[in-house]
């Protein structure tokens, strides 16, 4: 159906006139006449009756008003999901109680006036697809895993090192540490059911274990972090990592306790992602705000896998105010 036609014939029932219409819409009365007898033709009926005060709705015409207007406005929803500007800024994040979920609320309080979208995709690949569809217009994610780079339309700007922090329960032998050096971790058992294989997060934590030889168990179903905490709360054999960033809640009688990882302390590097031909307004300033925001990274005393610090994305002479 011709969006035109449909909206030439709107203005005719709202103006009553053929000729009114024409004026309104900037074009001839011919034109007018035109689309609507096309219009007509398209459904099989006659949409209007000439009277001496005008045009006049037939019984079809007034039927068909409300579903004309309606499609009208969808056209223009239509037209405004993808519109730089007029749509949100669409970022991915990993969990809503996560580091990265916190720094798009930073951004929020900081840019009140953008619209955003935050989403939660499952893996990096999923998130590369979306960016690159234009489903979404930034992800957060750690790049690039061993046999895994980033596609050469992909941008990526390593943005906030977040450093991982034993928790423990009340009766677990290190419950009552001020801090613990990450190989007096070797031995203990440290369980993450919510680490699946395959992805960015599940690189990062293998590269860890044969790095400083730790016990990560991620045997069993992962029913969230309420369940996680429950368990923690009351095995005293059982720990976890969780980073200094991630806003989980428990209830005061679990006695957890959240122990910093020193010596070096584990980080994981989160990095914002992009396609580099994407438009949107609000996604340079998302960037400024991270640079601005953010600490630095590779701080002294602190461990990532080696593909991260490897990873240099190449440089985007589109946009200079990448760092």
């Amino acid at each position: 159906m011709d969006l035109e036609a449909v909206r030439t014939f709107v203005a005719v029932a709202e103006a009553g006139r053929f000729q009114r219409a024409a004026v309104d819409l900037s074009i001839t009365q011919q034109a007018v006449s035109k689309r609507v007898a096309a219009l007509e033709g398209d459904l099989g009926v006659r949409l209007f009756t000439r009277a001496p005060r005008g045009a006049e709705l037939t019984i079809d015409g007034r039927a068909f008003l409300p579903h004309a207007r309606e499609l009208l406005r969808v056209a223009e929803r239509a037209g405004a999901s993808v519109r730089p500007g007029s749509r949100p800024l669409r970022v991915d994040v990993i969990a809503s109680r996560s580091a990265q979920s916190g720094l798009m609320r930073g951004f929020h309080r900081a840019h009140p006036g953008i619209d955003l979208d935050v989403m939660m995709l499952f893996d990096i690949e999923t998130a590369v697809t979306a960016l690159r569809s234009g489903a979404i217009d930034a992800s957060f994610r750690a790049v690039a895993a061993p046999g895994r780079p980033l596609p050469e339309d992909i941008a990526s700007v390593r943005v906030l090192d977040e450093p991982l922090q034993l928790l423990t329960g009340p009766a677990h032998a290190l419950a009552g540490a001020r801090s613990v050096p990450l190989a007096r971790l070797t031995g203990h058992r440290i369980w993450m059911p919510g680490i699946a294989p395959g992805t960015e997060w599940g690189a990062y934590y293998d590269d860890l274990i044969a790095a400083f030889g730790l016990t990560i168990e991620v045997t069993g179903p992962n029913f969230g972090s309420d369940a996680l905490l429950d368990t923690i709360a009351d095995t005293p054999a059982l720990a976890t990592f969780m980073g200094e960033h991630s806003r989980l809640i428990w209830p005061a009688d679990h006695g957890l306790r959240r122990i910093p990882v020193t010596d070096p302390t584990p980080v994981y590097p989160h990095s914002l992602l992009w396609h580099r031909d994407n438009p949107h307004p609000a996604l340079a300033t998302l960037r400024d705000h991270l640079a601005a925001t953010t600490p630095g990274q590779g701080a002294p005393g602190t461990w990532v896998p080696d593909w991260v610090t490897r990873h240099r994305p190449p440089p985007d002479d589109r946009k200079p105010d990448v760092p």
